[in-house]
């Protein structure tokens, strides 16, 4: 299961989705591993790369993190 959402903590995100706070998608399907992010200096930008995201296909999306995490390791930050 892939959860995408656009933050400007990710620390703190991660944190919240981990103790309970996150979004209810998070609590409902336990996804708290970090497996994949980018990192946009513009919110509006950020925000237009969620909304794509979010409309690919599982297919596209599992693509796209194989290219940068083909072992799918969680990320650390």
């Amino acid at each position: 299961m892939l959860y995408i959402g656009f933050t400007s903590n990710i620390k703190e995100r991660i944190k919240a989705h981990q103790s309970g706070r996150g979004a209810f998608f998070t609590k409902k399907y336990n996804v708290f591993d970090l497996i994949y992010y980018e990192i946009y200096d513009d919110s509006k930008l950020a925000r237009k790369r969620e909304r794509q995201l979010k409309n690919w296909n599982k297919e596209w999306k599992w693509n796209l993190i194989k290219t940068s995490n083909p072992d799918l390791i969680k990320l650390e930050i």
